[in-house]
């Protein structure tokens, strides 16, 4: 009877462990809005307020350094699937990029690549063109 409780209470406090990875004495970082920078039709090149947005986001996220970032890229719905889940991945990457040149360590910056998205201004629109910045979550 002793070992069956004392096995009970053992299996009962095993269940209590902290999950492995998993600080519960830091503050969880809450997932900020996310951040679009946006692109011309067909095209990964960052223009100058492209860039302003990146480097005003890469200051938020090294504000946060706990915080993972994560950079979704997007398309229109005017290529076909193949070419808009090229350019989209390609957006992702060149944001990641100009994230790490603006001093975000390349370890946090995860790429995501969304292919063609909806936008709510109908297929071409420039919602659809963009990559999406979310830090934390």
């Amino acid at each position: 009877m002793k070992r069956f409780l004392m096995i009970s209470v053992l299996c009962a406090l095993g269940g209590c462990a902290y999950p492995p990875g998993i600080d519960f004495l830091q503050p969880r970082v809450a997932p900020e809005p996310a951040t679009p920078v946006f692109f011309q039709p067909f095209s990964a090149a960052l223009d100058q307020p492209a860039l302003a947005t990146i480097q005003a986001a890469a200051a938020q996220a090294n504000a946060e350094p706990r915080a993972r970032v994560y950079v979704t890229g997007a398309a229109d719905g005017s290529g076909g699937l193949a070419a808009n889940k090229d350019i989209s991945q390609a957006r992702a990457q060149v944001v990641a990029d100009a994230l790490e040149s603006d001093g975000v360590a390349p370890g946090r910056i995860r790429i995501r690549s969304a292919g063609t998205v909806a936008s709510p201004s109908g297929p071409g629109a420039q919602a659809g063109r963009r990559a999406l910045i979310q830090i934390g979550g």
